[in-house]
C-alpha cells in the first residue's frame, strides 16, 4: 500500500467564521468538480492524498497557510458541499473530526449500500489505517480527526491528523490506496518525522507480545525507512515570508495579472470586465486545478489568491473570493451544457503564467506586494476573524518593481 505522505504544522486553535466556511464549501466543489471533468476520479483522490497539494488547496481556499487547521477545516467543508452531490460526482467523503470520526464505519457501510462496494473492506481499511499511525507508531501524536474519501469504484485515500500537546504541533498522515496489496506486508513507503527522541514502535519484531491487539500489521519491516518519502514540514512563523515563497513564481504571477492590460485577456478568459485582482486568484485556483506536482513544494504562495482568516499574508478579500467563485461555477455549468469555453480558458491562465516565468527575474519586495495588499484590502472587502478591513489614514502610494 502506499502512504503517500505526512505534515507538521503548528497546532492552531479556533473555528473558521461562517462568512469563509461556506465560500469554502462552494470554492472547495468547484475545484473538485473541473478536477473531475478534466482528469477524472483516481486523479482526485490522488490529489488529496499529496500532502503538499493538499497543502496548497487549502491556502488557497482563504486558510491560514501553514496551520493544523487546513486539515479539519477543507476536510468539513468539502464533506458538506461533495456528499450531497456523492451520486453524479461519484466522489463521498466519511468520518471528520473527534465525535465524526468514530462514525466512519457507520458511513461507510451506508456508502457501499449505494455503490454496491465492499463496506466491509472498506471499515477494515479506515480502522487499519488509524491503528498504524496512532498505535502501531507512536511518535508522540495523537490522532483527533480521521477523514476516508473514497470513489464509487473503491479507490480511497484516507486522511488524518495526531496532535502533540507538549510542542504545539499537528502531524497529518496521508493514506492512498493505489497499488494496495497487503495490510501486513511493508504497509509503509516509509515514516519519517522530526526526531523527538525514542520512538515505541508496536510494528517491531521485539514488541510481538504487545502486539495481540494489531496482528494484522505484525510483519511490517519497521526498519525500512524511504529516504524520498514526501515530508512537508511547515514554520512556526504566522507571517509570510520571502523564504517561503518562489519568487520567480509569484513575481511572474503578478507582473502577467497586475502590469498586463486586463483587456488583453479578454479573447483569453472570454470575460469582459475581469480585473487584473481577480485575475491573480483565478490563476492560482486554475494552478491548483491543472499544475503539475512540482508546482506545490511552498504553499504559501497560494495564500496570495485570498489572504488568511488570520490576516496573513492579507485579509480575504469577499469581492474577489466571489467573483473567482462566480466565474468558476458559471464556467462549470457551461461545460455542462456542452461548453467549456470559460474553463479552457481559465485553464489557458495558468499556461501563460508558467510561460512567463521562463524569462522573468524577480527583483521585488514581497514584503511591498504584502503591505499594497493590506492597503487596498478595504476596497476588496476584506475581512478576518477580528473583523472588516478598514482605509488607512494618509495612504502611501506603493510603486512596485517586478522587473
Amino acid at each position: 500500500m502506499k502512504r503517500s505522505g505526512s505534515s507538521d504544522l503548528p497546532l492552531h486553535y479556533g473555528s473558521v467564521p461562517p462568512w469563509l466556511y461556506e465560500r469554502m464549501s462552494k470554492l472547495g466543489l468547484s475545484v473538485i468538480e473541473v478536477l473531475l471533468s478534466d482528469y477524472g476520479k483516481d486523479e482526485v483522490i490522488r490529489r488529496l492524498s499529496d500532502p503538499f497539494w493538499f497543502q496548497c488547496f487549502g491556502s488557497v481556499m482563504g486558510m491560514d497557510w501553514h496551520s493544523s487547521g487546513i486539515t479539519t477545516s477543507v476536510l468539513g467543508a468539502l464533506k458538506k458541499s461533495i456528499n450531497p452531490n456523492s451520486r453524479s460526482l461519484g466522489i463521498y467523503i466519511a468520518g471528520g473530526k473527534g465525535k465524526s470520526s468514530i462514525q466512519t464505519p457507520v458511513e461507510l457501510l451506508k456508502i457501499s449500500e449505494n455503490t454496491g462496494l465492499n463496506g466491509n473492506e472498506l471499515v477494515r481499511a479506515s480502522k487499519l489505517s488509524a491503528k498504524v499511525d496512532n498505535t502501531a507508531v507512536q511518535d508522540g501524536y495523537q490522532l483527533y480527526t480521521h477523514n476516508f474519501i473514497l470513489t464509487d469504484k473503491g479507490k480511497w485515500a484516507v486522511i488524518q491528523q495526531g496532535m502533540n500537546v507538549n510542542d504545539k504541533t499537528a502531524r497529518r498522515y496521508h493514506w492512498h490506496s493505489e497499488n494496495l496489496k497487503s495490510f501486513v506486508e511493508e504497509p509503509h513507503t516509509g515514516i519519517e518525522g522530526i526526531n523527538q527522541g525514542k520512538i515505541l514502535n508496536l510494528t517491531a519484531q521485539a514488541a510481538k507480545e504487545s502486539r495481540s491487539g494489531i496482528l494484522e500489521i505484525s510483519h511490517t519491516n519497521s526498519e525500512k525507512i524511504m529516504a524520498d518519502f514526501a515530508r512537508l514540514i511547515l514554520p512556526a512563523h504566522h507571517d509570510v515570508q520571502a523564504s517561503d515563497v518562489d519568487l520567480k513564481r509569484l513575481g511572474a504571477l503578478l507582473y502577467k495579472t497586475r502590469e498586463t492590460q486586463p483587456e488583453n485577456f479578454e479573447e483569453l478568459l472570454l470575460l469582459k470586465g475581469v480585473g487584473p485582482r481577480t485575475l491573480q486568484s483565478l490563476a492560482l485556483v486554475s494552478e491548483v486545478i491543472h499544475g503539475s506536482p512540482s508546482r506545490f513544494q511552498d504553499p504559501a504562495r497560494f495564500s496570495f489568491a485570498h489572504g488568511g482568516k488570520d490576516g496573513h499574508p492579507f485579509p480575504v478579500p469577499l469581492k474577489i473570493y466571489d467573483e473567482t467563485l462566480s466565474i468558476l461555477q458559471k464556467g462549470i455549468e457551461k461545460s455542462k451544457l456542452g461548453n467549456s469555453d470559460q474553463l479552457k480558458s481559465v485553464e489557458k491562465l495558468h499556461q501563460m503564467i508558467a510561460k512567463a516565468e521562463e524569462s522573468f527575474h524577480p527583483n521585488f519586495d514581497i514584503n511591498e506586494v504584502i503591505e499594497e495588499e493590506r492597503a487596498n484590502s478595504w476596497k476588496y472587502g476584506g475581512r478576518t476573524v477580528f473583523g472588516e478591513a478598514e482605509k488607512p489614514h494618509n495612504q502611501k502610494a506603493i510603486q512596485l518593481s517586478l522587473f
